[in-house]
């Protein structure tokens, strides 16, 4: 032993005693039996499969005060949910399919066109609201409505066929699809 702690360079003493230590005490008190809780959620979560752990801690907590026993700790309801896999997966806010690459301007006319709205606040506190659809190609407005009071689905729907006729005439149908980006707005 004195050759090591020579070799290391410390007291023997201390390597003796290192050596010798006794397993650190658990700090704390143990954990709570997790079968009780795992039942009880699992009898939530077979009903309602969409719940997450927030919604099940409450269902759990309001459960507890109906029947005068503790509310379990909502930081063990997630710990005992990821551990037995009951976690929701998590939305990625990727959707199934892309209609376009993200590259808005297009190569030629009449392939996608889109729209937009704005508002104009006037001297006398009324506000102009207009609607208008562009060509993503070569951004010419084609059309627009606006009105002083909200813009409804009826006048977008007015805004279309104006922009259809002012390309291609009074048409009933196109040959071709075109594509109409527009940021889902209130209208």
């Amino acid at each position: 032993m004195t050759a090591v702690a020579d070799a290391i360079g410390i007291s023997r003493q201390h390597l003796s005693a290192m050596r010798n230590r006794p397993p650190p005490k658990r700090r704390g008190r143990p954990p709570l039996p997790d079968a009780e809780l795992i039942a009880d959620i699992r009898a939530l979560v077979a009903d309602l499969p969409t719940y997450g752990y927030r919604r099940v801690h409450a269902l759990l907590r309001r459960q507890a005060q109906q029947t005068g026993r503790a509310a379990p700790n909502p930081k063990r309801v997630y710990r005992v949910m990821k551990v037995h896999g009951l976690l929701l997966q998590p939305h990625s806010g990727k959707s199934e399919e892309r209609r376009h690459d993200g590259r808005v301007s297009v190569d030629r006319r009449n392939t996608r066109w889109c729209s937009d709205a704005l508002e104009i606040g006037c001297d006398n506190g009324e506000k102009v609201r207009v609607a208008f659809a562009l060509d993503c190609c070569d951004r010419e407005a084609m059309g627009h409505v606006a009105t002083t009071g909200g813009i409804t689905a009826e006048d977008v729907r007015d805004l279309m066929v104006a922009t259809v006729e002012h390309r291609f005439g009074p048409v009933n149908r196109l040959t071709v699809p075109i594509e109409w980006l527009t940021d889902n707005g209130s209208p």
